[in-house]
């Protein structure tokens, strides 16, 4: 197996279904698409235009269970009549400070409430709903001046780590077709790896941003518990939804990270693009300071110890090791010291017991208060129905009980760094399985396989802390390879200036 260096992302195979006829968002960073904007060099009409005929191209590959061209190019030609106003009077870095995202084209799972769009969650057990407002962080995000192109696949409820249901096509993984893009922000994934969208929202609950962005060779962040204003903020181990982004690279991801959080904006001398004015948000500006100065020394610890084991036998692929080994080596090289982790004092492990048992109790328990009709249970997917049964039957003891023990570890996160800033992981165990592999199996066998596909991200939503997947390398087959760096709490930012920093070659 060769393995190479990822930088700055995984591209596609000619094989594989990326069509290079057409325009790909990869082909700029997202800086570069705003200052094209700003200086006239391209619409937003034309961004959207070539948003909606990439997906379009690329229908194979499922990344969108809907998608509105006539809301996006009506919205897109509202932004470019805004802009041709702000040029006539001159004030064009206060644009790009008030609308950073200005004409960029984004799509939000669907699952998320976007207003005058249908909502599925993915499933045919309930009717798709069509809100007639956007949720608070969709309204932010156009707010920003983002184009919406429609909703991404997830799975049924978003409750899997792979994106297929029975409502439409299966995301597929850019990278190689036949496997599953993850999940449950797969379509999100399919999206940007292949280059439709410069960068897109994704939510994550288990590792749902995390998930998708390494099997498909990108950057995503998993913001930490209440960090975005606009999250769920109570400091509570079922409290495990939050969004954040995906993107091909740092600083793309730090640009709608910054917008989705609220972060003010300014412009920043010395950091425009093309002679554009643009602002940037403090996620962005550490970025550049990073690559400029380098980052103070950092202690580093790593991991490849899971919380679902002894419970789960979980066993790393070769390329799993050797994106850790590369990751370790780099962050060497960059001046950062590197130790292996240890428990804290008086513990036997690193992770709290039973860890398995505890999340998949929470993870399923909201199932049980939803009160499905028969009729709608016989519409779910036969993983869902098993996890709804399994949470039915199960006495409301043992789900307090598991959630309390969580809580034990959500309210002492901060012990698992010791004397170390961040921790280091793998991501995936092994390569993104063939789309349809994990409903090929026993709804009590997939659950438990889900878990040892990817066993390191699902504590972190407990804990509450950030982390940021982050592409290592490739192997000779074109699929990508990831680390998961955690951070203490509010330093999502810090996060990316690291990754930004790590994928530079």
């Amino acid at each position: 197996m060769v393995l190479t260096p990822s930088s700055p992302h995984p591209v596609p195979s000619a094989e594989h279904t990326t069509d290079r006829t057409r325009a790909d968002f990869r082909a700029s960073t997202a800086d570069q698409w705003r200052a094209a904007i700003l200086n006239g060099d391209v619409t937003a009409v034309e961004l959207a235009g070539t948003a909606l005929t990439a997906a379009a191209t690329l229908t194979e590959l499922g990344a969108f269970l809907s998608v509105d061209p006539e809301y996006a190019l009506a919205k897109a030609d509202q932004l470019d009549e805004v802009v041709e106003m702000v040029r006539r009077s001159g004030s064009m870095s206060e644009l790009s400070t008030r609308a950073p995202l200005l004409g960029l084209p984004l799509a939000f799972k669907d699952v998320s409430r976007v207003g005058g769009l249908p909502r599925t969650r993915g499933t045919l057990a309930l009717a798709a709903d069509i809100p007639a407002r956007d949720e608070p962080v969709v309204r932010r995000t156009h707010a920003a001046g983002s184009v919406s192109m429609g909703k991404t696949q997830v799975p049924e409820f978003a409750l899997h780590c792979y994106s297929e249901n029975q409502v439409g096509s299966p995301a597929r993984n850019p990278l190689a077709p036949a496997r599953t893009a993850g999940g449950s922000s797969g379509g999100a994934a399919a999206a940007v790896a292949a280059g439709i969208l410069p960068f897109a929202p994704g939510s994550d609950g288990g590792g749902s941003i995390r998930i998708p962005a390494a099997a498909c060779g990108l950057v995503g962040l998993k913001p930490g518990r209440g960090r975005l204003p606009d999250d769920r903020q109570a400091h509570s181990a079922a409290n495990l939804g939050v969004n954040g982004p995906l993107a091909t690279i740092p600083q793309d991801a730090a640009l709608l990270f910054d917008a989705m959080a609220g972060n003010p904006f300014s412009v920043t001398s010395g950091c425009g693009v093309d002679g554009a004015d643009l602002a940037y948000g403090p996620a962005s500006r550490a970025i550049h300071h990073a690559e400029r100065h380098g980052l103070p020394p950092l202690s580093v610890g790593v991991t490849t110890e899971s919380p679902f084991s002894p419970e789960l036998d979980i066993t790393l692929a070769e390329e799993a090791t050797a994106a850790l080994e590369e990751a370790v080596a780099r962050l060497l090289n960059r001046g950062h010291s590197v130790h292996g982790t240890a428990p804290a004092q008086g513990a036997q492990r690193m992770w709290p017991e039973g860890f398995f048992h505890d999340f998949t109790t929470l993870w399923t328990s909201r199932l049980a208060r939803a009160n499905f009709d028969d009729a709608q249970r016989d519409q779910m997917e036969a993983l869902t129905r098993y996890y709804l049964e399994a949470a039915e039957a199960r006495p409301e003891a043992e789900n307090n009980a598991a959630e309390g023990r969580l809580q034990q570890a959500a309210d002492t996160a901060e012990s698992i760094f010791g004397h170390h800033d961040l921790i280091m992981t793998p991501v995936l165990a092994y390569a993104p399985p063939e789309v349809g592999w994990f409903d090929s199996m026993s709804p009590e066998d997939n659950g438990a396989e889900q878990c040892r596909f990817t066993p390191y991200t699902a504590i972190i939503n407990v804990l509450g802390l950030p982390a940021v997947s982050v592409p290592m390398l490739t192997d000779d087959s074109g699929l990508s390879w990831s680390v998961q760096l955690i951070g203490r709490p509010r330093t999502e930012e810090h996060l990316l200036a690291l990754a930004a920093t790590l994928m530079q070659p």
